[in-house]
């Protein structure tokens, strides 16, 4: 399910560009505009977001009008139109969705099944909620590299990799600015992570605003190793069976990861603010949580909802073994300029 910003219509599904118009000033229409990271919709009309969006109108006549883009394109959209609110729910990545937050941005509400969602999934305000857990990764050519990926962070080093890795750009891409907070995390430190990104630089291809693109890259060969997250990269995998998931370690050589979640949020001033909060409610409801695995390829934000299909097992077996530490994304909110400076000094992008 390859991140994509097709602007075909799927049934009641209406995909539109980050410059096209959203919503519309009557209250009372029957339908709602949501901004959203791409990721979770399909190419093919089989993904998550496919399913939810028809399934949802079909139950309650409220149409979903769909606005895709980066994790922070979608926050610099929602700031642009303040003034005129346009969107009436945004789905984003951390530290975007706290962005948002800060900026003033969102309205609080607390949509129903929220109080299953663990209390480092939402905010305490009711600002925001996940709607869907994931996990940053990395991904490799499984053919190229026989199966075998590579263990370390000081392993992508390897002059084999040369002009054959890539990873999207911190402070636009969500998952970009996933793989500062992960090298951070596991190098001990801002000082120690920008040295080795001036390092690996020499394997960089450059910058990517779009995660999404540098899978297929991937699955054809043309990388050998990019960033993603889970949800997306094992959904790609039917289409793409050439890439693998892994996490790179740092010396203790213990692979690590961090929740990743798709968050969403009510949009303050939202012109449809009554249907926004029935599809909020509606995205935590326990058969779409459970469609979170099964159709999406994600994991369910909902604490008590226990997924058994055949894709949540698979995505339990990902995961085994691999340690999960908490980001304080307070202090990310904060400094994230300050990061993706330093990154910006440190690689030369």
């Amino acid at each position: 399910m390859p991140r994509t910003r097709s602007m075909l219509p799927l049934a009641a599904l209406l995909v539109l560009p980050l410059t096209a118009c959203g919503g519309t000033a009557d209250a009372d229409a029957k339908e709602i505009t949501v901004y959203s990271a791409d990721g979770l919709r399909a190419e093919d009309g089989s993904g998550f977001y496919d399913k939810v969006f028809k399934d949802f109108e079909k139950e309650t006549g409220i149409k979903v009008r769909y606005v895709e883009g980066g994790s922070g394109e979608v926050v610099q959209r929602l700031a642009r139109e303040k003034s005129n609110t346009k969107a009436d729910v945004v789905v984003t990545l951390p530290p975007f969705i706290q962005q948002a937050d800060g900026k003033g941005l969102l309205a609080a509400y607390r949509p129903q099944g929220s109080d299953k969602v663990a209390d480092g999934a939402k905010d305490p305000a009711g600002k925001w909620t996940a709607v869907a857990n994931n996990y940053f990764c990395f991904i490799y050519n499984t053919k190229e590299l026989h199966g075998t990926p590579p263990r370390t962070w000081k392993d992508l080093l390897d002059a084999g990799y040369k002009g054959k890795l890539q990873y999207s750009t911190p402070g636009v891409a969500g998952d970009g600015t996933a793989v500062l907070i992960k090298v951070m995390h596991d190098l001990g430190g801002k000082e120690p992570a920008m040295a080795y990104l001036k390092d690996l630089q020499k394997n960089n291809v450059g910058p990517s605003k779009s995660t999404g693109q540098l899978a297929p890259k991937v699955d054809k060969g043309e990388l050998l190793v990019a960033n993603g997250d889970v949800q997306m990269n094992f959904a790609n995998t039917k289409s793409m069976p050439n890439q693998g998931i892994f996490f790179p370690a740092g010396d203790n050589g213990k692979p690590t990861t961090f929740a990743l979640p798709y968050a969403a949020g009510l949009v303050k001033a939202a012109p449809h603010a009554a249907s926004a909060k029935k599809f909020l409610d509606y995205l935590l409801t326990d058969r779409v949580q459970r469609e979170v695995s099964a159709v999406g390829g994600g994991f369910p934000s909902r604490t008590d909802v226990k997924a058994t299909d055949l894709n949540a097992t698979a995505l339990t077996g990902i995961m085994r073994g691999v340690e999960i530490f908490q980001p304080d994304w307070a202090d990310i909110d904060k400094n994230l300029p300050s990061y993706v400076e330093a990154w910006r000094t440190a690689t030369g992008s």
